[in-house]
C-alpha cells in the first residue's frame, strides 16, 4: 500500500512541475531541475497508462491555475536573467522538517514558494515509537522523562520477542489492548508533563514540527476534485509583484499557544486526539504498518482541523 502510495504521489509532483512549466515559459524563463527526484519521478508517472497521464495532469492544471493568482511571483520577472527554477526535492528534506514536494524559486528575488502534493490523503507526518526513541527530544527538543521509558519498556520487550519468534501481528488477541492502549496512555501521560514542563513554547513547537518549518501550499489529489490548502504560518505566501497583487488574499495563521485537550477518540482504543487553542486539532492512530511484528510503532498524524483563517479552495473536475 505504502509503495502504491509513494507511486502515486510522486507522479503527482511531475504533473505538477510539468504543468507549471508548460503554462509559464510562454511568458517568462523558466527550468525544471532534473535531479534524481525529478527523474523518479518522471519514471513513475511515465509508468502509467495514458488516461491515468491525463488525469494527473488535468488535476496538476487546475490546482496551477489557481496558484498562479494566488503567486503572481511565478509570472513576474524583473529582467530576461530572472529565472524561475522548479526542484522535485528529495525525500529526505521532509525528515529535516521541509515538507514542501514541489519548489519554485526566483534566485534574483531571492524569492519562493513551495508545494506539498498528496494523493488522496491528508496526513501530515508518519512518526515512530520504541524502547529507544525520545519523541520528546526529537520533536520538541525537551527529553521524555524515565518514567515514560520504564511505562513503555514491558510492551515493547513483549514485541522483541514476539519478533525474535517470526510472529504475525493478526495472531495476537486482543492487540489493541495489551499493547496500542498502554502505549498510548504513556504517551498521553508524557505529552501532558512536558506541556507543563515547557508550557511556553510547547503548542506552537509541535505544530511548526507536524506542519513542516517552511511555509507552503497542499494540493490534495481527491477522486473528481482538487484541493488546496495555504498553511501561511511564516508569512512568506501570496506576495505581490512589483505590478501585479494577488487575486486572492492568503491570510498568516496564528501558531497555539496552549494544549487544550489529550485524549482517546471516542470508541477507539488505537487513536489519540490533541486539540489547541486557535482552532488546531490533530488526530494520532497507531499501527503496526507491517504484518510481521516489529520493535516499534507507527503513528499516522492527521490535521482534523485548523485557524479559520486558512486559506483552502475546493475545485471540482469535470472532464
Amino acid at each position: 500500500m505504502e509503495a502504491k502510495q509513494t507511486k502515486n504521489g510522486k507522479a503527482f509532483e511531475y504533473a505538477l512541475a510539468q504543468v507549471f512549466l508548460d503554462k509559464l515559459q510562454k511568458i517568462t524563463t523558466v527550468n525544471i531541475l532534473e535531479n534524481s527526484s525529478f527523474l523518479k519521478a518522471k519514471s513513475f508517472f511515465n509508468s502509467f497508462e495514458e488516461k491515468a497521464k491525463s488525469l494527473y495532469i488535468l488535476n496538476a492544471s487546475f490546482a496551477a491555475n489557481l496558484l498562479i493568482d494566488l503567486e503572481p511571483k511565478l509570472y513576474f520577472s524583473i529582467s530576461k536573467q530572472d529565472c524561475l527554477e522548479i526542484e522535485i526535492m528529495p525525500d529526505k528534506a521532509g525528515i529535516e522538517g521541509d515538507v514542501r514536494d514541489l519548489l519554485i524559486i526566483r534566485a534574483l528575488q531571492k524569492w519562493e514558494i513551495g508545494i506539498s502534493a498528496k494523493n488522496n490523503h491528508k496526513a501530515v507526518k508518519h512518526q515512530r515509537l520504541s524502547k529507544d526513541i525520545d519523541f520528546g527530544k526529537e520533536w520538541l527538543n525537551n527529553p521524555c522523562s524515565i518514567n515514560y521509558f520504564e511505562e513503555i519498556s514491558s510492551i515493547f520487550s513483549l514485541l522483541t520477542t514476539l519478533k525474535r519468534q517470526g510472529e504475525q501481528w493478526k495472531n495476537i488477541k486482543d492487540k489493541s489492548s495489551i499493547v496500542y492502549v498502554p502505549i498510548l496512555t504513556a504517551f498521553k501521560n508524557e505529552v501532558i508533563k512536558i506541556e507543563r514542563l515547557y508550557a511556553g513554547n510547547f503548542s506552537a513547537s509541535l505544530v511548526k514540527y507536524l506542519i513542516g518549518n517552511k511555509d507552503f501550499y497542499k494540493v490534495i489529489k481527491g477522486k473528481n476534485k482538487v484541493e488546496i490548502q495555504a498553511f501561511n504560518l511564516y508569512g512568506t505566501l501570496n506576495q505581490s509583484s512589483k505590478d501585479k497583487k494577488s487575486i486572492y488574499k492568503v491570510s498568516k495563521l496564528k501558531f497555539p499557544d496552549r494544549l487544550i485537550e489529550i485524549d482517546f477518540k471516542k470508541n477507539s482504543k488505537t487513536t489519540l486526539i490533541l486539540t489547541f487553542n486557535e482552532g488546531w486539532q490533530f488526530s494520532f492512530r497507531i499501527h503496526s504498518a507491517s504484518t510481521l511484528v516489529e520493535t516499534s510503532l507507527k503513528f499516522d498524524v492527521s490535521l482534523i482541523s485548523a485557524p479559520q483563517s486558512l486559506f483552502s479552495n475546493h475545485l471540482v473536475l469535470r472532464n
